[in-house]
């Protein structure tokens, strides 16, 4: 059974810097979080009053000085007392600062003349840490703070091994609330570990989306300037981290089996075990794919450094939640592979803040010809549908929980390639025309469709391929454009032209003004969201199945269609190369003005959806 061990710090008293006042309540919230909560097995908590550390010879003061915290953590991570599995977690809540390009944690008797000795560098506590044995280091400083609330220049660096969430970005202060005797950091971190069942922050990605959301928001309502935390992981891989298996989903598990195959792939065997260890843990060690894993990396340690063959296919559970059985994979499952992408989050002045890399999985379906249509695995979850107050209009509201079952959803809008192909295969219900776009290019989104033809390639794509492909649904949409975020777009509070496909002569937020492009470019040239899905901003508006409502009252909370065969208007989401970036939000649907099922235009095309593992 993992071991979990925790190390809490919270400094209100200062000898040389500004007191704060509620550190020291953050860093008691953690510990009875640690204790009570998810009863881990140690927890060390370090305050001004906080009582010593029983020992078996003198007891370990615990005032968070520069010598005993030091002390306490060279003694006692000198040599292992975890193992790889175990968990050890980190959490500080003070003044932070950096110099000579080191971070610092400042302690009640750090000097800001002499920051260098009289500080803990971040890099010695992770060093220390990592002694520990266990594989899984985390550590949660809220402490980029300045004068104007708790004082720090500004860390934020990538400290080895480890997964490092922090309470903002180095320019920023991180705010102390009066009204919640937190910090919003904490605030925000003490929320997002307590959130059960779908929705969960069980994985490092999932609770950095969460804090980069819900922060900016307690600031807002406290009236606040913003602050937005972000995480780093290294290795990358750790982002798909495990913190919380009791939430943890069949999928979370299955992201983590394909970083440990490709680990092997690549010959990194330590780091495969690492990640098999993982799965094993969350799957209550009855996981026999890392069983087997551990041996196979067993006979390669040590000998022939060769990577293993890649597979071309990896068959991967499905979807569903931990404890819920799932039926035996179709061929249709099987053939799924994974591929990596790049993701970008930005400010609300549209300055990127992050860059990462992802990956997820796919099948790609052959249409003849050199044709192919990519199909990306979209996991299911439930989220808020619809924009916030103070977001959107009254057609985007009220804002409503929606759960969503897996599905498969086209990488891109529909190509006019694919267009072309399927233009050829035999007639369903109505005729094509082959050649329909306005801007030419093979890669670029087949425009000027209405409803009726889309829905009419979705029905000849059914009938070539023996699988179910249609339009999305609205609610499924939105959720596949979200991917996990609640902010105006995917890629954080902002959109900017380099990012997206649209009037970049208007802007949102406090981005500057960028390009009018005036056509439509080809699909994937910009960075895709978490799911691995393109284009989802802009570009050209995509139909979905459900007809125009004027409001959410009465709206499926099940992700299905909501249709009223009275009622010909339909819906498109995303917006295009010819609108403002407030009409390519995730929220945002049509006015309801154009869409007409028989509409064409040359800002209009879609993406289809197929069910997973369904055949005909």
């Amino acid at each position: 059974m993992a071991k979990n061990w925790a190390i809490a710090i919270g400094i209100n008293q200062y000898n040389n810097l500004q007191h704060l006042n509620y550190a020291k309540l953050d860093a008691e919230a953690m510990r009875d979080w640690f204790q009570k909560e998810v009863r881990f097995d140690r927890v060390f908590l370090f305050t001004e009053d906080s009582p010593p550390i029983p020992a078996s010879g003198t007891p370990i003061p615990t005032q968070p000085t520069y010598g005993n915290l030091r002390r306490f953590l060279r003694a006692n991570f000198e040599k292992p007392l975890l193992a790889p599995g175990d968990n050890l977690w980190f959490f500080f809540a003070g003044h932070g600062c950096r110099s000579a390009d080191r971070d610092y944690l400042m302690l009640m008797d750090s000097d800001p003349g002499d920051v260098e000795h009289t500080a803990i560098p971040v890099d010695f506590v992770t060093q220390r840490l990592r002694r520990s044995g266990a594989d899984n280091v985390v550590l949660f400083l809220d402490a980029c703070r300045d004068e104007g609330s708790r004082r720090g220049e500004g860390i934020g660096e990538e400290h080895q091994g480890v997964v490092t969430f922090y309470s903002c970005s180095p320019s920023q202060k991180s705010y102390e609330i009066e009204q919640l005797q937190h910090g919003s950091f904490t605030q925000a971190l003490l929320e997002g570990l307590r959130i059960a069942g779908a929705g969960n922050c069980a994985t490092v990605e999932r609770l950095d989306t969460y804090l980069q959301s819900r922060v900016p928001t307690i600031n807002q309502t406290h009236r606040k300037t913003p602050q937005h935390p972000y995480a780093i992981a290294e290795p990358a891989t750790k982002l798909h981290l495990i913190l919380l298996p009791d939430y943890a989903t069949l999928t979370d598990i299955a992201t983590m089996k394909l970083d440990a195959y490709q680990a092997e792939v690549k010959g990194e065997w330590e780091l495969a075990r690492q990640l098999w260890i993982r799965v094993n843990v969350a799957a209550r060690g009855s996981d026999m794919q890392a069983i087997e894993a551990f041996s196979r990396i067993a006979q390669r340690l040590g000998e022939s450094s060769t990577p293993l063959k890649s597979p071309e296919t990896i068959t991967i559970p499905w979807g569903g939640r931990s404890g819920v059985s799932e039926p035996a994979p179709t061929a249709h499952q099987a053939e799924l592979q994974v591929f990596q992408f790049e993701m970008v989050k930005v400010n609300a002045s549209g300055q990127e803040v992050k860059r990462d890399r992802s990956q997820a999985q796919y099948f790609t379906e052959d249409l003849g010809n050199g044709v192919s249509l990519e199909m990306v695995y979209i996991p299911d979850g439930t989220f808020m549908m619809g924009s916030p107050s103070g977001e959107g209009s009254d057609r985007e509201k009220p804002q409503h929980e929606v759960t969503v079952q897996s599905f498969l959803m086209g990488k891109y809008s529909v190509t006019q390639a694919q267009w072309k192909r399927v233009a050829a295969l035999p007639k369903v219900n109505r005729d094509l025309q082959a050649d329909r776009s306005y801007f030419k290019g093979d890669k670029r989104p087949v425009e000027r469709v209405s409803w009726k033809d889309a829905a009419e390639f979705c029905d000849r794509l059914s009938k070539y391929t023996n699988k179910q492909y249609r339009l999305p649904s609205e609610a499924e949409w939105e959720y596949a454009c979200r991917a996990g975020t609640t902010t105006p777009f995917h890629f954080g509070e902002t959109i900017t032209s380099e990012l997206a496909n649209y009037n970049g002569n208007s802007t949102y937020a406090s981005a500057p003004k960028g390009k009018k492009r005036g056509q439509t470019i080809e699909v994937g040239s910009f960075p895709a969201n978490a799911f691995g899905l393109y284009d989802m901003h802009g570009n050209v508006w995509e139909w979905c199945q459900d007809s125009l409502h004027n409001s959410y009252k009465g709206a499926p909370r099940d992700a299905s269609a909501w249709i009223d065969n009275h009622n010909q208007y339909r819906l498109l989401r995303g917006g295009s190369w010819i609108d403002y970036p407030k009409d390519c939000r995730s929220a945002s649907r049509d006015n309801g003005l154009r869409p007409l099922r028989d509409l064409i235009d040359y800002y209009i095309g879609f993406r289809v959806v197929c069910a997973v593992g369904r055949t005909l």
